[in-house]
């Protein structure tokens, strides 16, 4: 979903995010209202869809509209209202003041992964398990499967997903002699030095602290650095192994200045990226789409390669933005808006976000799809890069888990481990201080943290 994520990714975020009304998340129940426990679901909601009712959706992604309008063209009885209420952070902030107003929120509503546990945790989202969709896990990849589970319920369903990979401008790297791109962040380190040595203006790439980046950085280095059990109960190590691999790799970074001191999605960033002088990004799938878009002068100068290992062969990856969406407990229509979700996550609604928005599909199938996998890219000088993206989103790392208030989470990222990048520091040290502050918030908020 490259336009979710641009977009998103482009919003400023802010203190809002605590979002005051989940203090008492822990003492919430899980509740949810279902289908008679006696009958068949399916039947349910065909049922249900043959009814006249009405569905508000709220979604800030372009390819909602024309997915409801096709949704209303297979079921004539239902009209679906799209509403974007703002993109990412304003809507979870909309959200959850409707949640905990007890009404005015929508039915089905777009979320990012790191979200879910969020709104799941706190009683917001309808358990899925309930219309018998814990029966489609076989469909999605299981990376994107994943990030919609929480505490064993199923919170939403997986549209798209930031399997990463390493774009480079093959030309940036051909003129600073680097023939390959790097296999290894060890390599990626070499090249570093090497384009930065030879034209002090230049960098491999860009970073002044991003929450998403660093943590999927985490992610891959087989890191668990949050672990969530049951309702309440929290861990949280951020000097765990794969912590400490990554802080201790990109405190030799910031502190030998090899990154450039430039804000991703910035003006500065995008030029950077069309003048050469940021030569790579590791960085979501969706980036693709991004890169054709809005770098037109990089055309045929861009490249996709798989993203850097840790340890040399070993493929595992992870995933770095996407999302899905949910249907909310307080609607009184989750029979249909389930439908909803598989229709536009399966089929022809996940073709429909494939051909009109772009990004890395979610569904085992459309991953498969010689159509989407061999699409030569003429902006990458016609190489097949939904292949290197496939491959990724196949080997994603297992195990991950976001905190349930990994937003706020985010949210003051800048605080503490963006401190240590503006002094060039140990990275390490800013990670600590991360885990104090979420460690505070989640006591605060009712949760058994543990460290």
């Amino acid at each position: 979903m490259r336009s979710t994520i641009a977009t998103n990714r482009r919003t400023s975020v802010n203190r809002i995010l605590a979002f005051a009304a989940i203090t008492t998340i822990a003492g919430l129940a899980m509740s949810a209202c279902s289908a008679p426990a006696d009958s068949d679901s399916s039947a349910d909601i065909e049922a249900a869809l043959q009814e006249e009712s009405t569905l508000t959706v709220w979604g800030w992604d372009p390819g909602f509209e024309p997915i409801a309008r096709a949704f209303e063209e297979e079921y004539p009885n239902i009209a679906v209202e799209v509403v974007n209420a703002g993109t990412g952070t304003d809507q979870y902030a909309r959200l959850q003041n409707a949640i905990s107003a007890g009404s005015g929120a929508p039915d089905v509503a777009q979320m990012e992964y790191q979200a879910i546990p969020q709104f799941a945790l706190s009683g917001g989202l309808y358990d899925l398990t309930e219309v018998g969709y814990d029966d489609l896990e076989d469909l999605y990849s299981a990376g994107a499967w994943n990030n919609v589970v929480a505490d064993d319920g199923v919170y939403g369903l997986p549209w798209g997903t930031g399997p990463m990979a390493l774009f480079y401008n093959k030309t940036v790297f051909d003129k600073f002699g680097i023939a390959e791109p790097p296999a290894t962040w060890a390599e990626f380190a070499d090249d570093a030095k090497t384009i930065h040595e030879a034209d002090p203006n230049s960098y491999i790439t860009n970073d002044t602290g991003d929450a998403g980046f660093l943590t999927s950085l985490i992610w891959q280095a087989g890191g668990n650095p949050f672990t969530v059990s049951g309702d309440s109960d929290v861990t949280i190590d951020l000097q765990d192994v794969g912590s400490t691999l990554v802080a201790d790799t990109w405190s030799s970074f910031v502190q030998n200045d090899l990154l450039a001191p430039i804000p991703t999605w910035s003006d500065e960033w995008f030029r950077g990226l069309s003048d050469g002088t940021i030569a790579s990004l590791t960085i979501g799938g969706w980036m693709a789409g991004n890169l054709e878009g809005s770098v037109p002068d990089g055309a045929g100068d861009w490249r996709v390669a798989p993203m850097p290992a840790w340890v040399e062969g070993d493929p595992g990856t992870a995933e770095n933005g996407g999302g899905g969406a949910s249907v909310l407990e307080q609607s009184q229509n989750k029979l249909v808006a389930a439908a909803f979700l598989k229709f536009m996550t399966t089929g022809k609604g996940q073709e429909i976000e494939l051909e009109q928005v772009g990004g890395i599909p979610s569904t085992i199938e459309n991953l498969n799809d010689p159509q989407w996998l061999d699409r030569e890219w003429e902006y990458f000088g016609g190489q097949q890069v939904n292949q290197v993206l496939a491959d990724s989103a196949n080997n994603v790392v297992p195990g991950w888990q976001y905190l349930p208030y990994q937003v706020y989470a985010n949210s003051i990222f800048g605080d503490t481990v963006g401190q240590a990048y503006a002094e060039k520091s140990d990275l390490n040290a800013g990670l600590i201080a991360w885990q104090d502050a979420l460690v505070r918030y989640g006591d605060e908020q009712g949760f058994t943290v543990n460290e």
